[in-house]
């Protein structure tokens, strides 16, 4: 049996600069930052204080009061672009498309603020109690799961924990699925919430900037904590065309690599591994590609290992290569980064402009790329690389078409 080729055809993303496609999608080409003073906990002791915190998410759109009560903050935001990827698609959720869809979401913190609240409370409680609905909230396989109850799927839950390229994984896993047969329709991304973990770990490292984020810029002094989630339906393209569905875009294919370099920094070798083997899983040349959306955290050792490994693979073609991050305008929102940067590539496919790398001001001899400063670029579109890297060396790096026939 010849595998099935693989569509996107709806698009669900809660974001910093952006709440649904339209939104967010505007907001990308317009350059819109998402980075403002963080309220969720005070940041008084520390010498950071911005952060992509998500500022007009209300879960009542999307749940009833006593099911917000029972979800933590991460499930919550899970749901929403769900409901919105379903609704994008036009599926009609009865008891036949049910039955054989499944869910697959990539995390880096899990419920964190529910372990945080449990920390908060063990604490402060003279008899230390612990208040039995936060235990409930907190496993992280609740993600997957709590996404599946709300919608009435019958098929495989998973959550994919490879930190900061699981949303990558999550949609590479669900393409496998539909492509062999096993799962009629997918719903895949990932989901983070804002994370007083994550802020105190970064700042721990050294690693967020105090003002901006600005990758591949000489004097760039960190990344930024965000927050979000970003799911796409994913299906044969068989079922997509019968049912007319809008194909935003193909995945052709998928590359992993673990380099295990170093438990935090980025290594090019690992990254262009896991590039290079995406480009040949899905059957292409480098030359082909036409955007790479990059990993680009705004690091100064992050966006100088991932020029090494985009000259690495791209060879002295690099400088013709579009290249743009867009957690300069989102921070880095942990699990649902990638999944966020693939309905990025998807709509740059189907709309043909390239979302900018805002903050630019000095180039650095060693990230000569093209960035793609500042500006929205009008430019075909017909390949698309999304590229994740994670702590521990987990890289995960996803293709996608614009669909043509």
């Amino acid at each position: 049996m010849k595998p099935a080729r693989v569509v996107i055809t709806g698009i669900g993303v809660v974001s910093s600069i952006g709440i649904a496609r339209e939104a967010f999608w505007k907001a990308l080409c317009a350059g819109t930052s998402g980075i403002s003073e963080i309220s969720g906990f005070d940041t008084a002791e520390f010498s950071t204080h911005l952060g992509g915190e998500i500022k007009n998410f209300d879960p009542a759109l999307f749940l009833s009061s006593q099911k917000i009560k029972s979800m933590g903050r991460a499930s919550q935001l899970a749901i929403a672009a769900a409901s919105l990827a379903i609704s994008d698609s036009k599926i009609k959720l009865n008891q036949e498309a049910c039955s054989n869809m499944g869910v697959a979401l990539g995390t880096t913190m899990g419920e964190s603020q529910a372990f945080q609240k449990i920390n908060e409370g063990w604490i402060k409680s003279k008899d230390r109690a612990i208040d039995p609905m936060r235990i409930q909230i907190l496993p992280t396989d609740s993600l997957s799961r709590n996404v599946a109850q709300e919608f009435g799927l019958c098929g495989p839950a998973y959550v994919i924990p490879t930190a900061c390229a699981a949303g990558n994984y999550a949609i590479g896993y669900a393409f496998d699925r539909i492509r062999s047969g096993e799962s009629g329709m997918m719903l895949a991304g990932g989901t983070d919430a804002f994370s007083r973990i994550a802020f105190i770990g970064f700042n721990r490292l050294l690693a967020i900037a105090p003002e901006k984020v600005q990758p591949f810029d000489k004097f760039r002094k960190g990344m930024m904590v965000g927050e979000g989630a970003g799911i796409v339906v994913v299906e044969p393209l068989e079922s997509a065309l019968n049912r007319g569905a809008v194909i935003y875009a193909e995945i052709l294919g998928y590359g992993l690599s673990c380099d295990a370099h170093h438990m935090t920094a980025p290594y090019s070798e690992g990254i262009a591994e896991a590039i290079a083997k995406a480009l040949k899983e899905s059957g292409i040349n480098a030359q082909d590609v036409d955007y790479y959306n990059a990993h680009g955290t705004g690091t100064p050792a992050n966006d100088k290992e991932e020029c090494l490994a985009i000259k690495k693979v791209f060879g002295d073609n690099y400088k013709k290569l579009a290249v743009s991050s867009i957690k300069s305008m989102l921070g880095h929102t942990m699990g649902a980064a990638s999944a966020i940067e693939a309905i990025a590539c998807s709509l740059a496919v189907k709309d043909d402009v390239i979302p900018p790398t805002i903050n630019f001001q000095t180039p650095d001899p060693d990230c000569d790329i093209d960035c793609v400063p500042n500006t929205c670029r009008q430019q075909e579109v017909i390949i698309a690389l999304n590229n994740a890297s994670a702590f521990g060396g987990n890289n995960a790096c996803l293709v996608l078409k614009k669909f043509l026939s």
